[in-house]
């Protein structure tokens, strides 16, 4: 068939995923991501209500924790793959 997007079909298992192609793809990652997802809804709805400033400052300081939490767990060694382990 021709190249469509209905016929493209990705690999996890093929070697360029082994090598990186599947970055952040950790529990390190999924938490970070989750923490600072949460600070910037915070923020928002902060600015929405009024501005509320301290609300808004509350956020900020989540998401900073969000990226401080994924480098911890990165260190503890959940930011490797089970397939990063050969």
């Amino acid at each position: 068939m021709d190249n469509t997007t209905a016929d493209q079909t990705v690999d996890y298992e093929s070697e360029e995923a082994h090598a990186g192609g599947l970055h952040g793809s950790t529990p390190a990652a999924w938490t970070a991501v989750t923490i600072v997802l949460v600070g910037f809804t915070v923020g928002a709805i902060a600015m929405v209500m009024g501005p509320n400033w301290v609300l808004f400052w509350i956020s900020v300081g989540i998401a900073v924790a969000g990226g401080l939490v994924g480098k911890v767990m990165q260190l503890l060694g959940f930011g490797a793959r089970s397939s990063d382990h050969h």
